[in-house]
C-alpha cells in the first residue's frame, strides 16, 4: 500500500526558510514522477512543484527561484527547501504521487509564514 508521510512544516517569519520532506513508501520509488501541491484557506489546492524519476523539476511560477524539489532515491524521499518565503506562500503543503491510476497523498503538513 502506497503511503506518504510529510513533515517539516511550521511557523516561520517572512524572508525566512523552511525544508519539508516526504518519506515513500509501498511502491518502485525511484521510477515515480513525485509532487508538492499547497492548498491555503479557501483556496484550490494547487501544484507547486514536481520531480521526474530522472531528477527533472518544474515549478509554478509563483515559486520559481525560491523553492527546490529534490529527491534521494536511496532512502525514498523527497525534499522541499522553502527561501524567501513569503505570507502567500501560507498553506498545508501535501506531497504526492500517481500511481497504477491513481492520486496519492500524505496527510500534509502545516507552513505558517508571518509578516
Amino acid at each position: 500500500q502506497v503511503q506518504l508521510v510529510e513533515s517539516g512544516g511550521g511557523l516561520v517569519q517572512a524572508g525566512g526558510s523552511l525544508r519539508l520532506s516526504c518519506a515513500a513508501s509501498g511502491m518502485i520509488f525511484r521510477t515515480k514522477t513525485m509532487g508538492w501541491y499547497r492548498q491555503a484557506p479557501g483556496k484550490q489546492r494547487e501544484l507547486v512543484a514536481t520531480i521526474t524519476s530522472g531528477g527533472s523539476s518544474n515549478y509554478v511560477d509563483s515559486v520559481k527561484g525560491r523553492f527546490t524539489i529534490t529527491r534521494d532515491n536511496a532512502v525514498n524521499m523527497v525534499y522541499l527547501q522553502m527561501n524567501s518565503l513569503k505570507p502567500e506562500d501560507t498553506a498545508v503543503y501535501y506531497c504526492h504521487v500517481h500511481f497504477n491510476w491513481s492520486d496519492y497523498w500524505g496527510q500534509g503538513t502545516q507552513v505558517t509564514v508571518s509578516s
